[in-house]
């Protein structure tokens, strides 16, 4: 008699119920990209908010240190606006630099005028005056304090001149240009103290390097002040950042608030060199306009332009996160747990 093979038990099945699906499941699922970004977003607030309330709580050492900083960003910016006033005064130091046109003695004002325009026109001419003889004889009797003298002349000795101010003052293009000027017509000769332009150049070009090298030094001394200070920073907080590596943070995640930290630093450095700045030139200005006004001269230091405090803003706001960067790369090796 064979055996009757009975089925296994099937689960019973609710009357009138949907059949049940297959539950698909993707490896890939994750958060959305809307999760991620509000919690990346959320992370970064979190580090500024704590940089914030740190720098809060050491107000006076937190002030001296911007205040250090300040002090190296507006010595190199105050020079480099120094250096944009005196070239205001391009006016005399342009016209030290003329090229004087004499022409022949029987040109006459017209053709003096004509020639005054045409140069007047060229490119690398910023300016062209025409003197007449007449002019020129009346400037010269009063300068030399010959008038008497000169009066028993004959006739006017003196030429007509035309007085070419370039627009650069460069040695190379003022020879090109003077040599130019001098195939014009009616002109008898053209002058030009080149020893004078090159001495001018020299002095100019010693300022920019100045400035330069000053800049560099300063900003090495930011990168180190900056460096040192986030360095604390980092050693007061040594356990705390320990317990996060331990816990599974990431570089980037210990590195965060320090970043903000030093950008912090670099923001209310550049706000005290810009202050400091427009008080400095201020203060100055009084005893520049009485100094011009004996010479009858109307100059003044212009302030700090708003585009030049906005890039000295920025700048310190990346100088002190590179310094930050660099100080936290430097110790993040040191900071594995124990």
């Amino acid at each position: 008699m064979s055996a009757t093979r009975i089925p296994p038990p099937q689960p019973a099945q609710r009357v009138g119920a949907a059949p049940k699906k297959a539950e698909q499941k993707t490896p890939d699922d994750g958060p959305d990209f809307r999760s991620q970004l509000h919690a990346w977003l959320e992370s970064h607030r979190a580090s500024l908010v704590d940089s914030l309330r740190r720098l809060a709580k050491q107000p006076v050492g937190s002030f001296f240190t911007c205040l250090v900083m300040a002090v190296a960003l507006s010595l190199p910016m105050g020079l480099a606006l120094l250096l944009d006033n005196v070239e205001r005064l391009g006016g005399s130091w342009q016209r030290a630099a003329q090229i004087s046109l004499f022409l022949q003695i029987d040109a006459s004002d017209a053709e003096g005028e004509g020639l005054r325009e045409l140069i007047a026109a060229m490119e690398d001419v910023a300016e062209a005056e025409w003197i007449s003889r007449e002019r020129a004889l009346d400037e010269f009797q009063q300068q030399s304090g010959l008038g008497e003298a000169l009066k028993e002349l004959p006739e006017n000795p003196l030429p007509g001149v035309v007085l070419v101010t370039p627009r650069e003052i460069d040695k190379a293009t003022l020879e090109a240009l003077r040599l130019r000027l001098a195939e014009l017509p009616k002109v008898q000769q053209a002058q030009l103290d080149l020893l004078w332009v090159e001495r001018l150049t020299a002095i100019l070009n010693l300022g920019d390097r100045f400035v330069f090298g000053l800049t560099l030094l300063l900003v090495l001394a930011l990168l180190l002040v900056i460096g040192n200070t986030i360095r604390l920073h980092i050693e007061n907080r040594r356990t705390e950042i320990e317990v996060i590596k331990l816990v599974g943070g990431t570089d980037s995640y210990v590195r965060r608030p320090f970043l903000y930290m030093g950008a912090l630093y670099g923001f209310g450095a550049g706000l005290l060199a810009w202050l400091v700045l427009a008080y400095g030139l201020g203060w100055l200005n009084g005893a520049v306009v009485r100094l011009a006004g004996l010479y009858g001269s109307n100059f003044a230091l212009a302030g700090v332009p708003v585009a030049d405090g906005l890039s000295l803003l920025l700048g310190a706001v990346l100088l002190g996160y590179i310094g930050a960067w660099l100080a936290v790369a430097r110790h993040l090796s040191e900071l594995a747990p124990r």
